[in-house]
């Protein structure tokens, strides 16, 4: 097994690294980056959980660990659900907070030493985490948004997924196959009958999903697989190729990152 792999194989729900793993690898690269995934905790229908958004983005983030020498960080695990209010046991903080917690974090990284974020994000509700990077790029700062659609579009291509970005709105396709493949412990039964499509979503920002789905779902889930789940991590770890080069470089330009992949 790779370093990189024994790495990733050695983290539990939270990452195991010391401060003096910390240390070395940031001795090795030209500018450290630290990989922050930030979830939710909001329903995802009868049989995925509440951290379903959490537990994808902790996976997406291992995966990038396992092949880059990144700093890989805890998870934020409440974010901005307000949109799946209706349902119990959906929590949600306020665009405000989720933007003052991003920046009080970037800042105290760079205090340590660590000068490059990248927010991965599983929350499509979430929408100020793209206001945080934009601000914190115009300052000059080192910060990234990931995946983007294009990352996921790939993803989905690579992997054989069947339902489109705009159908595989929530608890769909997607992120059935990712916990099947990285946590099938949580996955209920269920997934198989409980597919639902609502494409025609226009006024969710104002009547929020209840509008849409009695379930909570949109999408088809019944098409979830693990294989697909572990294709679909695998392709967006190479996706993040372009954003560690951006990060590490002294002249802004996008480029290959085959040369730190672990």
């Amino acid at each position: 097994m790779s370093d990189s792999r024994a790495r990733s194989a050695a983290y539990g729900p939270l990452p195991a690294d010391t401060t003096e793993d910390v240390r070395t690898r940031g001795a090795n690269v030209s500018r450290q980056v630290a990989v922050l995934p930030v979830g939710s905790f909001e329903q995802h229908g009868a049989y995925l959980p509440l951290a379903t958004d959490t537990l994808v983005a902790c996976a997406i983030a291992r995966e990038i660990a396992a092949a880059y020498p990144v700093h890989l960080l805890p998870p934020v695990t409440i974010s901005c659900s307000h949109e799946h209010a209706a349902w119990a046991g959906t929590v949600s903080i306020s665009s405000v907070t989720l933007h003052s917690v991003i920046r009080d974090i970037a800042d105290s990284l760079r205090r340590s030493g660590v000068e490059a974020l990248v927010v991965v994000n599983g929350h499509g509700g979430n929408y100020v985490l793209g206001n945080v990077v934009q601000e914190s790029s115009s300052r000059g700062e080192h910060m990234a948004l990931f995946p983007a659609a294009e990352d996921w579009e790939s993803a989905r291509e690579r992997a054989g997924v069947v339902t489109s970005l705009l159908t595989d709105m929530h608890a769909g396709e997607i992120e059935t196959s990712i916990l099947l493949h990285a946590h099938p412990e949580f996955v209920r039964p269920g997934y198989e009958t409980s597919d639902f499509v609502a494409d025609d979503r226009r006024h969710l920002l104002t009547l929020g999903m209840s509008a849409y789905t009695d379930s909570g779902v949109i999408g088809r889930p019944s098409l979830g697989s693990a294989e697909k789940g572990k294709t679909l991590l695998e392709s967006l770890a190479d996706s993040f190729g372009p954003y560690f080069s951006l990060l590490t470089s002294d002249d802004d330009s996008v480029g290959s990152a085959d040369s730190v992949r672990g």
